[in-house]
């Protein structure tokens, strides 16, 4: 794939209802210029693939068929490649956020799912207080010590992309600590159909108040919070401004599940990057 398959992922896309901008297409691209796949069907675009690595730790995404075209393969072809061109570079795990359609593909590829990924979609009212002054727009300082948080909680090294994502909106990276130190982090970035709020990681102290910052930032606004089943705080504080789950992503692993620290992540980044 290259810049001038854009307009086929864009209508891809589209076509499924999904967030991404062509910003967002882009900097796939961009971070991953070798990684990513366009199928042919009797010699014209029929689907798309996406690939990252992250360290160890290697994420697909972007799995996109058209819809005329479903149930001929093309979307386990794509997966195959992907996963080949994967294995060739030697990550030790694959990850993806599946949907429910895309799972039973997974699984017959050797996905196991992890656990269930709740996006929570809402308009945000204009009478969400800031809860905490600490809650800063990030130093490039901050943003190193924010990378080393965010792999320490993950098991991935995603330096890249929070890089490129502080480059793109310094405005909208917010990281919490005391002392010199990053106890968390919360980046915003606009979407399609929402804005998307994410990733989002710290203890639980650390998140409410990261969620309260972006909540505040983010009033009168539709948003997507992508958060892990297992944190009923984050779910809570979501749910507290009414915000509500519109779907349900399983997040599956192919290879040794990473030491992740899932009680730490109040927000994914989105299904694209984990």
């Amino acid at each position: 794939m290259n810049v001038a398959d854009l307009p086929l992922l864009l209508r891809l896309r589209a076509q499924a209802g999904w967030n991404q901008t062509e910003a967002d297409l882009r900097r796939f691209l961009d971070l991953s210029p070798n990684g990513s796949f366009v199928a042919d069907w009797n010699g014209a675009p029929a689907g798309t693939v996406c690939t990252f690595v992250f360290g160890s730790t290697a994420w697909i995404a972007m799995v996109l068929v058209e819809p005329s075209l479903r149930g001929r393969g093309v979307g386990t072809a794509l997966m195959e490649h992907a996963l080949a061109h994967l294995d060739g570079l030697g990550t030790d795990r694959v990850r993806l956020d599946a949907t429910p359609l895309g799972r039973p593909v997974y699984e017959r590829l050797g996905f196991v799912a992890e656990y269930d990924i709740l996006r929570h979609e809402g308009v945000v009212p204009d009478s969400v207080p800031r809860l905490d002054e600490s809650v800063r727009a990030a130093t490039p300082d901050q943003v190193e010590r924010a990378i080393r948080l965010d792999g320490s909680v993950t098991g991935a090294d995603r330096a890249a992309l929070l890089t490129r994502l502080y480059g793109e909106r310094p405005d909208l990276f917010r990281s919490i600590g005391r002392d010199g130190e990053v106890e968390g982090y919360v980046i915003l970035r606009p979407g399609e159909r929402a804005w998307q709020i994410g990733p989002c990681l710290g203890t639980e102290h650390c998140g409410r108040q990261l969620f309260a910052e972006a909540f505040g930032l983010m009033q009168k606004q539709r948003v997507y919070v992508d958060i892990p089943e297992a944190n009923r705080a984050a779910i809570a504080a979501a749910e507290a401004i009414g915000l509500r789950v519109q779907r349900t992503l399983t997040r599956m692993c192919r290879g040794p599940r990473p030491a992740e620290r899932t009680a730490m992540i109040w927000a994914s980044s989105g299904p694209e990057k984990g």
